[in-house]
């Protein structure tokens, strides 16, 4: 029983980020509803495998005509017993369906109404179509990132979309679900990705005001600029991690590698890292990952082999602590973080759309008939 037990959430479907916060209050021990379009209802598919869609996981699909005044009631008589709402569109979708804030809090003045945008709800963008890359590179978040003299590299979407995204928003609803304890209140909580980033960037800003942060893109500790905060190619074409910045962990690195003996520069001497860059390219280059491994790997030089998506949930220490789990045939990552006295679970596979509005809705306290009416008339499906 996760520490979320007993917390009902009510989600609206979306892409991306909001997901990802559901599955992480899921995850958590919530017991998540997810309300998709009533037109993404397919007929015959729900003898068929889960879908692949891992940040649907944990909870149950009820498929819903929010377009419709009786859909939006029927949506409004869900909040009633609903401890959390999160969405994910544009600011005003859900006020113009007749489900914002607003609406939500008159009929439950307890309800937590999570939204999940990428440039928030008030601002000259906020109605702006973006992607992830467009929130972090407004937010300071993508220049850095990238090798010297080469342009910014998107570091996938986890910068924004997740990390600055719907971590945030599952942050902030878990802070507001903890503030109504003393004021018996509900609240909206804006998750902005362009905010998230730009939170995320927090140390960078400190560093670069200190002065030990240049301007200049790949040229820092941490951006790829040391040869001792690298990744390097291996023989066999794969690749290897170092991490090695503490001066004591270099001193290991050195002597594992077997360089103690040559005359190195000084590791913080910027001026000569590029010999320091080709000198550890040339030697790891001479043997393969699994060699590498023998020899730095579970040793203080701040090592670990770079791994493919499969091979991650291979590694010995991963298998250990169960980073990855199996539910129903599909291997993913499991709940983080851990808790020693209300472990986490992932409660089901991911659903199809509307695969359980029938049951879901019985146990949100819609009678049986008025189910079927409703079914009836198409509201739900």
């Amino acid at each position: 029983m996760g520490p979320l037990t007993g917390v009902r959430v009510l989600e609206i479907a979306a892409l991306g980020p909001a997901p990802f916060a559901a599955m992480m209050l899921s995850d958590m021990g919530a017991e998540v509803l997810r309300i998709d379009r009533a037109e993404r209802v397919e007929g015959g598919e729900h003898g068929a495998p889960p879908p692949l869609d891992f940040l649907a996981r944990g909870r149950r699909s009820a498929g819903l005509d929010l377009k419709r005044s009786e859909g939006v009631e029927l949506l409004l008589r869900l909040v009633e017993s609903a401890d959390v709402i999160l969405e994910g569109f544009r600011p005003g979708v859900m006020e113009r369906l007749g489900v914002g804030p607003e609406a939500c809090l008159a009929r439950n003045p307890r309800i937590i109404f999570g939204r999940m945008t990428g440039w928030g709800q008030q601002g000259p963008l906020a109605q702006v179509a973006g992607h992830d890359i467009n929130y972090i590179a407004l937010a300071g978040a993508l220049e850095p990132i990238g090798r010297r003299g080469e342009k910014p590299l998107p570091p996938l979407n986890l910068v924004g979309d997740f990390g600055g995204g719907g971590m945030l928003l599952a942050y902030g609803i878990a802070c507001a679900l903890i503030e109504r304890e003393r004021s018996g209140e509900g609240q909206v909580v804006d998750a902005a990705m362009v905010d998230g980033a730009a939170t995320l960037m927090t140390f960078f800003h400190a560093a670069q005001q200190a002065g030990w942060w240049k301007p200049e893109r790949g040229t820092n500790l941490l951006d790829g600029g040391a040869p001792f905060y690298d990744t390097y190619e291996t023989s066999d074409g794969k690749y290897i991690s170092i991490g090695a910045l503490e001066s004591k962990f270099y001193a290991e690195l050195i002597e594992k590698l077997g360089l103690a003996s040559e005359d190195l520069p000084e590791q913080m001497d910027r001026s000569r890292w590029s010999e320091q860059r080709e000198r550890f390219a040339e030697l790891i280059k001479t043997r393969t990952r699994d060699v590498w491994c023998e020899i730095l790997e579970g040793t203080d030089a701040c090592f670990a082999p770079v791994l493919s998506l499969e091979e991650a949930s291979e590694h010995p220490h991963l298998r250990e602590r169960g980073t990855f789990v199996e539910v129903a045939g599909a291997l993913q990552p499991g709940p983080a973080p851990r808790f020693s006295r209300t472990p986490c679970r992932i409660a089901s596979p991911p659903p199809h759309a509307g695969q359980h509005t029938d049951e879901a809705l019985a146990d949100w306290g819609v009678p049986a008939d008025e189910i079927a009416r409703l079914r009836g008339s198409k509201v739900i499906a």
